[in-house]
């Protein structure tokens, strides 16, 4: 029998009591009494489910709690992840930035050089073509200005 049945015949002892002036009610003790002891027979059954109960929930409310405390754990670690794999994507593209710059420095630098080295290299050759240009100019004044030669 369940607890609830036996509580419910309890009620039924109480109610086929013989009422009596005064708000007093006889009943059979011996029945009520066994209804008593069987109620506290089956009282430790029902006991031992709900402590079960309370055990499995409390059980299940551990585990679930475990559960969520690893997923969050999860979500923060790869949170954590997402955020450094950014960090080391903006410094490569900052130092990729950083290195093309310098390569154009350098690139504008090496073509100025170069620029001035060709511009004095040909400064110099039209100088010195001027200097020769002079020269043949004034070999062959004198050459023109000398008397010609006699045949013999």
């Amino acid at each position: 029998m369940t607890l609830e049945e036996l509580l419910e015949q309890f009620d039924e002892v109480l109610d086929s009591g013989i009422k009596i002036p005064g708000k007093r009610t006889v009943v059979d003790i011996e029945k009520l009494r066994a209804v008593v002891d069987d109620i506290r027979l089956n009282i430790p059954s029902e006991i031992k489910q709900a402590r079960g109960i309370v055990a499995d929930r409390t059980e299940i409310i551990t585990t679930a709690k475990r559960e969520a405390d690893g997923i969050i754990r999860n979500a923060d670690e790869r949170a954590k992840q997402m955020v450094a794999e950014q960090e080391i994507v903006k410094l490569a593209q900052e130092k990729a930035t950083e290195i093309i710059a310098n390569a154009q420095a350098k690139s504008r630098e090496m073509r100025k050089a170069a620029q001035e080295f060709v511009d004095d290299l040909m400064k110099r050759a039209d100088e010195g073509l001027t200097a020769n240009l002079g020269e043949i100019r004034k070999t062959r004044a004198a050459l023109h200005n000398q008397t010609p030669l006699a045949k013999d």
